[in-house]
């Protein structure tokens, strides 16, 4: 299989809205066609919270759950807990449910795909694969 990618909800939203941002949604497409995008429960939570109808939550439910979810079982939460104390200690505090994405990017081996200055910054400290449009 090739690389598994954890797109963000942060880049989900500029590929789903409808004044989408035509470069994003070109390559969160592409990377539906080559089968390589993962989730986790998090985004999903995220993205789903933010439709603003029955039948567009339904919709993208369905588009979401046909996804490879990445399972946040006790080693994704070991990882978060050492990642957000060894962040703190260089007296960067993130967000936790960003800590916990960035904690399945790396448990998985994915590329983290993201519009968010936080996993720019987590990066700079802890070994992540990036791809970021910001």
């Amino acid at each position: 299989m090739s690389e598994q990618h954890l797109i963000d909800s942060s880049v989900w939203i500029f590929a789903l809205r409808k004044k989408f941002d035509p470069k994003i949604r070109a390559y969160v497409e592409n990377q539906i066609e080559e089968d390589r995008i993962v989730i986790n429960p998090i985004i999903k939570l995220e993205l789903l919270a933010g439709t603003r109808t029955e039948e567009e939550f339904n919709r993208l439910k369905l588009r979401l759950d046909s996804l490879l979810e990445i399972a946040i079982d006790e080693t994704v939460w070991e990882e978060s807990q050492k990642i957000a104390f060894s962040l703190r200690r260089r007296g960067i505090g993130l967000p936790l449910v960003d800590i916990l994405i960035i904690s399945c990017a790396k448990v998985s081996g994915s590329l983290l795909v993201h519009k968010d200055k936080h996993f720019e910054m987590a990066g700079k400290h802890i070994p992540l694969k990036l791809r970021s449009f910001l």
